[in-house]
């Protein structure tokens, strides 16, 4: 197949590559390289890589038609930008799917990538279970609360590929492994017990997350894009078979660096979440689909990419 990576130069989107050229597919990446990285990893791949910001229409005109296989990767994320600029987050994030879907030809097959934070008003205010299916209400508590416009741009997103794309929508949920920047929660204590922080602050420690690993993430994607019946469709794409306390999981991050620090519990940060999992029965259903990489295995591997490239570690 010929398929088309938008956004593929940052976390998920270099590993989704990897594996369709192990498929023997051709692919073809474009990025602006915000926030992904020109790095040995991109280069050693037989990609067409691209450079250009999908903000701008004439990005897309410049583009051929004749894809297999598009997927729009390409947003703003991380709690640290949400916070910071969230008038960036929904200007870039909504202007990059509808350029996209003015320029998709119909039946063009399109996976577009969407977040667990959809649920993250509905389960704060006590209206959604944990595990969380795809068929709860969604609910934005305060559209002027900077961390919302992250999910109001993905909620945003769905409704116009679902109305406008011959489209499958993926909701992550807590997708992690090497290369993910230094953002997000098993990053950030990695590379704060690589260097030796002591006394470590943790942050929300009786918090729960249920964790998927990238790879595991990867395959979801490819037999969703796979599975007609999942088009049209929201499905999520996690792993529930391991919870963990945000506790648990620096004691394992920390255990790995062969640390042991004097813990220093700091309250979570405002907003987020004291529970999140995902129910993926759906997935199941269309796909046949199981989680393959248990939680220390996968903290592993990623903790030992980021000891490779902390300087000093």
């Amino acid at each position: 197949m010929r398929v088309l990576l938008l956004g593929g130069a940052g976390f998920i989107g270099l590993h989704l590559a990897r594996r369709l050229l192990a498929d023997g597919h051709a692919v073809t990446l474009v990025d602006d390289f915000s926030r992904g990285r020109r790095d040995r990893d991109l280069e050693g791949m037989p990609l067409d890589v691209r450079d250009a910001d999908l903000t701008d229409p004439a990005s897309y005109r410049a583009l051929e038609h004749g894809w297999d296989q598009i997927y729009l990767l390409a947003a703003v994320v991380g709690v640290r930008n949400v916070e910071r600029l969230p008038a960036r987050v929904l200007r870039v994030n909504t202007l990059a799917l509808m350029h996209l879907l003015d320029w998709i030809r119909p039946g063009e097959p399109l996976f577009y990538a969407s977040t667990s934070e959809a649920y993250a008003g509905g389960v704060t205010a006590g209206l959604v279970p944990v595990p969380t299916p795809e068929s709860v209400p969604l609910v934005i508590e305060d559209v002027a609360a900077p961390r919302f416009s992250y999910a109001i741009s993905k909620l945003h997103g769905e409704a116009a590929v679902l109305h406008g794309a011959h489209a499958v929508v993926g909701r992550f949920h807590n997708v992690y492994g090497p290369r993910m920047g230094a953002d997000h929660v098993i990053p950030e204590l990695a590379l704060r017990a690589l260097r030796g922080e002591n006394p470590f602050r943790l942050y929300g420690g009786e918090q729960t997350r249920a964790f998927c690993h990238v790879e595991d993430a990867v395959e979801a994607m490819v037999r969703l894009m796979a599975t007609p019946a999942a088009f049209g469709r929201i499905v999520h794409i996690g792993d529930d078979t391991e919870e963990t306390t945000v506790s648990d999981l620096a004691k394992l991050v920390l255990r790995l660096a062969g640390q042991d620090p004097v813990i220093d519990p700091v309250p979570a940060p405002a907003g987020s979440v004291a529970r999140r999992c995902p129910d993926i029965s759906l997935l199941r259903e269309l796909t046949g689909f199981e989680p393959r990489v248990p939680l220390e295995e996968g903290v592993r591997r990623t903790f030992d990419w980021y000891r490779r490239i902390s300087p000093g570690a």
